[in-house]
């Protein structure tokens, strides 16, 4: 077994607040699992920072400093007291069933996946030491990767926590408190709750906004230079990438479809409503009334 990469300190950190995990595991250092990385080292200097991810991006979290320890295999997260899954939704609960092979002690494991009831349902089968709580902050970019990870991503965002049962007992009372520290706001609710809601506020958007691009991408062709800021602003989460949001539909299908059919709905309405002025008023104006409220 090869001994992990452990990372020089060029700058050394001021002591700071006592860290509420004092070894934190990442595994998956993209947009999300890299701003946990850099937020933990900026916030409780005294937490060993370590990453799972492939070596390219693990070099690149080396140069940022957001790290302590690096492999590309989970053998380094043997001593963990917080483990954070932020890969992809099904690698979530693939890894999720593998962490007994790696952690002999008592471990808080949560995951950031942007759907809960399946990892939810997966976590009833690990070994009692652990406790996990499932989580999705809600806070993302236009762009996904480590290079776009900032330890500020978090700030006065809603990170949802699904807990599974009321025996999470110290466990859910500390991981409130490391959302907390990242400057996120927690807010607790059921896993199904979440699907529910989350396929109309993040799943749906991100299907329109990638159908929308499509549509008007193929029409337009070279013309698409001439698009205003409208257009651009509108589809900026058009450079998502697919893999993610297959796993998010895979798993959310049940509330996603119907999420779907309501809005082709609506267009149909409007497609039908052209010529006259009494629907597109209507529509128009409840969106901007919910507009309204969103901004606030």
């Amino acid at each position: 077994m090869p001994d992990p990469v452990r990372l020089p300190m060029v700058h050394p950190r001021d002591v700071g607040a006592p860290p509420v995990f004092e070894k934190i595991a990442i595994l998956g250092l993209g947009l999300i699992g890299g701003s946990i990385a850099l937020a933990a080292r900026q916030t409780w200097a005294q937490a060993l920072v370590i990453a799972v991810d492939t070596k390219d991006v693990l070099e690149q979290a080396m140069v940022k400093h957001a790290i302590d320890v690096a492999a590309d295999e989970p053998y380094v997260i043997a001593e963990a007291d917080l483990v954070v899954l932020a890969a992809p939704v099904r690698q979530n609960v693939q890894l999720l069933l593998q962490l007994d092979e790696y952690i002999d002690g008592h471990t808080v494991i949560t995951d950031v996946g942007s759907t809960k009831r399946t990892i939810v349902e997966a976590a009833r089968a690990l070994p009692p030491r652990f406790t996990f709580v499932g989580g999705h902050p809600l806070a993302g970019a236009a762009r996904g990767g480590f290079e776009f990870a900032r330890p500020d991503l978090f700030k006065g965002r809603p990170w949802i926590v699904t807990p599974h049962s009321d025996a999470t007992g110290d466990a859910l009372e500390k991981l409130l408190a490391f959302i907390s520290g990242l400057g996120a706001i927690a807010k607790t609710m059921g896993a199904a709750q979440h699907d529910e809601l989350l396929a109309y506020l993040s799943h749906l958007p991100q299907f329109t906004v990638s159908a929308l691009m499509d549509v008007v991408g193929t029409a337009a062709g070279e013309d698409l230079s001439m698009a205003g800021r409208g257009l651009v602003d509108t589809t900026r989460l058009a450079s998502s990438p697919a893999g993610i949001w297959q796993d998010v539909a895979a798993t959310n299908a049940d509330h996603l479809r119907p999420a779907l059919d309501a809005l082709i709905a609506r267009l149909t309405e409007l497609r039908d409503g052209l010529e006259g002025p009494e629907t597109i008023e209507r529509v128009f104006e409840e969106a901007a009334r919910w507009g309204a409220r969103l901004m606030e």
